[in-house]
């Protein structure tokens, strides 16, 4: 919205670097920033007013249940501040066009199950929320319309068929027909909205993780706007998408003010409303910029995350089918649990956990030259 002030340039000269993308970006960085500064404590006292905690120990974490019991009362549903936060000053920076609208698009559709998800937990104290099936099909029918809307828009339509896959100079497929983009956005959007929601289990993982994903992304998607860089770098040419730069910046200045309340010992939980949306925003930009697969790479804890979920409960079940006894790859899954278990203080988990994901994602904007 503001960009539209570079017009009025002639008559104040400063207005005309509106027009700069990295200047909007970092505008928009600093007003998520501020702004989840400023809601935040207000929010965070309204939810310990209205005693938004779980008010329960998770028996899932079996021995690990003793360390969660001064979190009983932490207030949750703090994703609520990350997006206010994001939607308010992408809005204000960004230039509204169909990669912005589809991004802002899925953060809020999946920010919806995700609120009703932890008030069943907080309000009427049921552990396990919202049904299984009520998420799935929500999710489901994000990623139809999101998928619709860039297969009808004239600006998207024309790029959004291509597969590119990381360390090759074209694109592997040229020409993807719709039932194989449905299932690839499918997987990216609900896939790691699962995975960020599996990793977010303890104070300052999975907000951290996502600053460090988020700013990779934000690099990837400023290249693919530009002519000459993308050319240069042998990466696919999408115009437009510069602007998504503008959404990672909210994105990261919007976590980097949600981390300061909820660093250990939290102040407030991120929540399924910040998860769940904040794993489809960053899969849905992923796939946009023809950077789905790269984002394996980037996001290589949330990946890692979410198998050992998946590893954890088929090994289970298939030696408990074979023996008779279940048995388990890791001690406790997600993985962050299993080296708590190990003895490992939350702290450090959590600070090894950043590094790894910062690790990945210098790994994946390797990439970008290695073609």
């Amino acid at each position: 919205m503001l960009s539209y002030l570079s017009e009025y340039a002639y008559l104040f000269g400063p207005l005309r670097l509106l027009r700069s993308i990295p200047v909007r970006t970092v505008g928009a960085a600093a007003t998520a920033l501020i702004i989840g500064f400023i809601v935040g404590p207000w929010m965070i006292r309204k939810f310990r007013e209205l005693k938004f905690g779980h008010g329960y120990i998770d028996e899932r974490t079996g021995s690990l249940g003793a360390t969660y019991f001064d979190k009983r009362h932490t207030p949750t549903m703090g994703g609520l501040i990350i997006f206010v936060s994001v939607f308010v000053s992408a809005v204000l920076w960004a230039e509204p066009n169909i990669w912005v609208i589809v991004a802002l698009f899925v953060y809020t559709a999946l920010t919806v199950p995700g609120w009703r998800d932890d008030y069943l937990k907080v309000v009427h104290k049921n552990k396990d929320g919202i049904k299984s099936w009520e998420k799935i099909a929500w999710q489901s029918g994000t990623t139809v319309i999101a998928l619709g809307v860039l297969l009808w828009h004239p600006m998207s339509a024309a790029k959004i068929h291509e597969l590119w896959v990381p360390f090759f100079k074209t694109a592997v497929i040229q020409y993807m027909p719709w039932w194989l983009l449905l299932v690839l956005i499918y997987f990216w959007i609900v896939g790691f909205s699962n995975a960020i929601n599996l990793t977010d289990g303890l104070d300052g993982l999975a907000v951290g993780c996502t600053i460090t994903v988020t700013l990779v992304i934000g690099v990837m998607a400023y290249v693919a706007d530009h002519v000459l860089l993308s050319e240069y770098l042998l990466l696919s040419h999408v115009p437009g998408t510069g602007e998504l730069t503008v959404v990672c910046g909210a994105l990261i200045g919007a976590c980097m003010a949600f981390l300061w309340y909820n660093s250990h010992p939290a102040e407030v939980f991120m929540g399924d409303t910040g998860s769940l949306a904040l794993g489809g925003l960053i899969g849905v930009m992923a796939f946009m910029i023809h950077q789905p697969i790269t984002l394996i790479i980037i996001g290589g804890v949330f990946v890692a995350e979410a198998l050992s979920v998946i590893f954890q409960v088929g090994w289970f079940k298939f030696t408990r089918k074979r023996t008779g006894t279940g048995q388990r790859l890791f001690l406790m899954a997600p993985i962050h649990h299993h080296f708590q278990k190990k003895g490992w203080p939350e702290t450090k988990v959590v600070l090894r956990f950043w590094v790894l994901s910062l690790g990945c994602a210098l790994a994946g904007l390797a990439t970008l030259k290695l073609r």
